[in-house]
């Protein structure tokens, strides 16, 4: 009788303490759920916990200033929404991302938002504040632009991809980042929040959130080619060079057409000399050879050439016809940079072949899309 009681008594304990525990837990959820309720209707600003943030790293190392001035970016940046952009003029997914970072600067710089890319180079011509200055005005930046040259700012902000989209609040938190392309609506719902957020805190009257900016968003093929590397360095513990003679590191090289070519595999054909970053032509002229899969093709050059583009060994049809194609199947090449030559509606796999004139000509790199 004496146990039973007493296993009573236990079982009756623990039923009060969870209980107990159960209306804790209740309530601290209810509280949690409150605390965000006032959050996203942004009626109590002060209850944001921050702690978990990180602040925005301070703009190291800064070789060029464009659209802006060292003096006049720090008076910019203070108390503004930031998204800063990190990317280069070269990088196919960087541009594809321009549209959308160039009409948000258009839409919320009165509003708030400060838009700054920074400009950390991949490649060494990338280092030129001319090219970079031909880029934005070409894609019509008209925000600040700091090159990085020596990625000291990259190092800062703890990055490792092109593009990379940081989003600072008005008080200098970084409060969301995005790596790679997409994401663009999540993104701007962001900085609609945070200008709400900085409006409150001054004790702005701003105009509800608008709709989101509406622009056709780049669909990747879901099976395509990697990007291919010719230089070197660049090409390590990747096997993408299908030509027997190699990679050799600044040696000039005569490579001999290879009687197969290889799906993801690129083959050159002429004298050409191995740099860490690319492959330059040595001989009058010379050809590139490769066996890919995407619907679109993009080539990164430098130095004057032009380019004859053979795909399944005919000229380049028409319909096929990437954008910087000037005349037929032909692609004038000068300024460093990316040049789109292959465009279609759908993913393929096809044989393109490069004939290239013009001693000097670099090549970087082949993306695909």
């Amino acid at each position: 009788m004496k146990s039973e009681i007493k296993t009573a008594l236990i079982l009756g304990i623990v039923i009060a303490i969870g209980i107990g525990i159960t209306s804790i837990v209740f309530t601290t959820i209810e509280e949690n759920i409150q605390t965000v309720n006032n959050f996203d209707d942004g009626n109590s600003v002060s209850k944001i916990d921050k702690s978990g943030f990180k602040k925005a790293p301070d703009l190291v190392g800064i070789a060029h200033y464009l659209n802006t001035t060292p003096e006049g970016l720090v008076k910019e940046i203070e108390g503004k929404v930031v998204l800063y952009d990190i990317w280069t003029y070269s990088c196919i997914n960087c541009i594809r991302t321009l549209p959308y970072i160039t009409a948000w600067d258009d839409k919320y710089a009165d509003q708030g938002l400060l838009i700054v890319g920074i400009h950390s180079p991949e490649f060494e011509f990338e280092k030129v504040p001319e090219n970079v200055q031909m880029s934005i005005e070409k894609h019509g930046i008209n925000y600040p632009v700091v090159m990085d040259n020596d990625m000291e700012t990259w190092k800062a902000f703890e990055n490792r991809y092109w593009p990379r989209k940081y989003i600072a609040d008005h008080e200098g938190y970084i409060r969301y980042d995005h790596i790679g392309e997409g994401g663009y609506q999540e993104t701007e719902k962001i900085i609609q929040q945070l200008i709400k957020e900085r409006s409150d805190a001054l004790g702005i009257q701003t105009a509800s959130a608008s709709s989101l900016v509406d622009i056709e968003e780049f669909e990747h093929s879901l099976f395509r080619t990697p990007e291919l590397y010719f230089g070197y360095y660049f090409a390590q513990n990747r096997n993408q060079l299908g030509s027997e003679e190699g990679f050799q590191p600044e040696k000039i090289v005569v490579y001999e057409e290879s009687d197969k070519i290889e799906l993801h595999k690129f083959y050159p054909i002429g004298t050409w000399q191995n740099h860490e970053d690319s492959m330059e032509l040595i001989s009058e002229t010379g050809e590139i050879k490769l066996l890919y899969n995407a619907k679109e093709v993009n080539i990164v050059t430098a130095n004057n050439a032009e380019l004859e583009i053979y795909l399944d060994e005919e000229p380049l049809p028409i319909q096929y016809s990437g954008s910087d194609i000037t005349s037929g199947n032909i692609l004038n090449v000068s300024e460093p940079g990316l040049y789109n030559i292959i465009s279609s509606e759908e993913s393929a796999s096809h044989v393109l072949e490069i004939k290239v004139k013009g001693k000097g000509f670099q090549i970087f790199t082949f993306t695909f899309g």
